[in-house]
């Protein structure tokens, strides 16, 4: 098996002059427009034909097809705060008003002020506070009905347009070209599953039950009018970071993947777990290093430090050690978002 992917990767280097070579590709055929030729968009190439083609001694069968990706940050915009956090803080002030006594309660006291400094200095535990207070205490139909209504008006300060535009349009194409030959495509993610599911299918054409991410429990229980109805508790289920998403993995989908994309240290269990299997796969890491058209931080590269996914410098060296793509925002995407 080491020799099949050492000519792997001999293939790859083989490729990437040829590929490179062939100029623009045609529009009509390439399926990755938004990519830069390069070794990262050849890698992708090349792990797609070698497990798809029957004649090919990687070939995958369409059973085991399966592609992962985190989200924050690997598909959208994380900066300079999660979304899903965006979102908490926002429910703040409906949640005070039904319970005026928080006003007075820290953290909720420092995010009505709407100081960003200070909601930016608050801690770990005043966070999942927080998340507990407006992720939870309501019915699931009812939680989906308020992210979907939150979704639809919520703008970024910085692009002054819908979250859900902030997505990156080479991985978009890249979503769209895994399924169009066989491949599964799940969202494995650190932020809530009930979150994303609201808009998954929708944004990234991956349906709810594709999205696995950190979930909370649930209780059945009896509306007002009878109807049954699933109450969210405020009761951890699955923390979906670091070792928690091939534990995910495991649990939801019962495969290992083929392919896995992440961004930070969140992400490299997920890595290892989908590089530890056997035959050729594919393991890649988006590095932020593009700040006039979206952020650039690490602390890789001598990019700014940040705490909002972190991709220091021993994920770069391991990267390169176990084989895995790191790819440049700046020299592999020719653009990021669809409006560019």
């Amino acid at each position: 098996m080491e020799l099949r992917r050492r000519e792997f990767t001999a293939l790859l280097l083989g490729a990437a002059a040829t590929l490179s070579l062939a100029g623009p590709a045609d529009a009509e055929s390439d399926p990755l427009p938004s990519w830069r030729p390069g070794s990262a968009k050849d890698a992708i190439v090349k792990f797609v034909h070698a497990t798809t083609d029957a004649a090919s001694p990687d070939f995958v069968p369409v059973a085991e097809r399966i592609a992962t990706f985190d989200q924050d940050g690997t598909l959208w915009v994380e900066h300079p705060v999660y979304t899903q956090l965006v979102y908490c803080f926002d429910r703040v002030p409906a949640l005070v008003k039904a319970k005026p006594e928080l006003a007075k309660v820290e953290p909720f006291r420092t995010v009505l002020t709407g100081d960003r400094e200070a909601i930016a200095r608050l801690g770990l535990e005043p966070l999942i506070k927080i998340a507990a207070a407006t992720l939870t205490g309501m019915d699931v139909d009812m939680f989906r009905d308020e992210v979907a209504k939150w979704i639809a008006e919520a703008r970024d300060p910085r692009w002054k347009r819908p979250y859900t535009e902030l997505i990156y349009q080479p991985q978009i194409e890249l979503l769209k070209y895994l399924r169009s030959v066989g491949y599964r495509t799940y969202i494995v993610t650190g932020g809530g599953q009930d979150f994303v599911r609201v808009y998954a299918e929708r944004v990234y054409g991956v349906p709810p039950e594709q999205v696995i991410g950190t979930a909370g429990g649930v209780s059945y229980q009896y509306a007002a009018d009878g109807r049954p109805v699933l109450m969210k508790e405020p009761k951890l289920l699955l923390n979906d970071d670091n070792a928690g998403k091939p534990e995910g993995i495991h649990l939801m989908i019962g495969r290992r993947p083929r392919f896995a994309f992440g961004n930070s240290t969140g992400g490299r269990q997920i890595l290892e777990y989908t590089a530890a299997g056997g035959g050729v796969r594919l393991a890649m890491l988006v590095l932020h290093d593009d700040a006039d058209r979206e952020y650039a931080y690490g602390p890789a590269h001598g990019l700014p430090d940040t705490k909002v996914g972190r991709f220091p410098p021993e994920l770069y060296d391991q990267a390169k050690k176990d084989g895995w793509i790191v790819v440049s925002m700046k020299d592999d995407w020719r653009r990021i978002f669809a409006f560019e």
